[in-house]
């Protein structure tokens, strides 16, 4: 059974906000009322830039391109993949040109993906926890954005594995811990996991212990047992 210290406390967020000027995705949705942006991938760069990777839908591709690619917060853009209703792109962001805004910087966190931008406005949504919810929306709040909250849930989700466990889980697939035949001794895992043998037999055990408990409905539901053969009906022939 899982205990009670991996019990997290999560709340979802739904919100949209108003996108400052001078914000790539803002001011050409804000000039194209009709496209819709979305982001499909995003990373943070050094020195306060950003990249995306995304899509943008509507008409008048060929003007929304120029726009783009003449845009003052756009470091490079690429395209690819046009349509006659879809303009695929590679973004660097400049510092400055319309990154997160400073209210997701200051709470720490990042929205899921994929995500869109309309009209100006761009759809969020967030797990975290509690605490990270009330700083954001109250940063949100402090910065004179226009922001609207559709919807706040809560859960709890039970974490099947610790972050320690985890790693280590993913150090044994890598090295082929799990391979047939295997790619390495345990005595080798546990040198380059930084424990020693015996601690890092007992978490497999319990990583391996928490994994068949939790699936193991589901494997004997596809793992159907074969029929038994039984002989006490048979007789023997004269």
């Amino acid at each position: 059974m899982l205990t009670k210290q991996w019990l997290t406390k999560l709340q979802h967020i739904l919100i949209s906000v108003r996108l400052p000027e001078n914000h790539w995705a803002g001011d050409s949705t804000r000039q194209f009322p009709h496209i819709k942006i979305t982001i499909d991938e995003h990373m943070p760069l050094p020195k306060g830039r950003g990249s995306a990777i995304g899509r943008i839908y509507g008409r008048d591709l060929s003007r929304i391109r120029s726009t783009l690619e003449e845009h003052q917060g756009i470091e490079s853009i690429s395209f690819f993949g046009q349509n006659d209703e879809c303009l695929e792109f590679n973004i660097v962001v400049s510092r400055g040109g319309g990154g997160f805004v400073r209210p997701l910087i200051e709470a720490e966190v990042v929205p899921q993906t994929p995500f869109s931008v309309s009209d100006g406005w761009v759809e969020w949504e967030f797990s975290t926890d509690r605490q990270h919810v009330k700083e954001l929306v109250g940063h949100l709040k402090n910065s004179g954005l226009p922001h609207k909250i559709h919807s706040l849930t809560k859960e709890v989700t039970e974490r099947l594995l610790t972050p320690r466990q985890r790693e280590v889980l993913d150090l044994a697939i890598e090295s082929g811990f799990y391979d047939s035949p295997r790619k390495i001794t345990l005595t080798s895992l546990a040198d380059i996991s930084g424990v020693s043998k015996s601690t890092l037999c007992e978490m497999v055990q319990l990583i391996e212990n928490h994994i068949v408990h939790e699936y193991l409905g589901d494997i004997r539901r596809r793992s159907p047992k074969e029929k038994k053969i039984h002989s006490n009906n048979v007789t023997k022939s004269d």
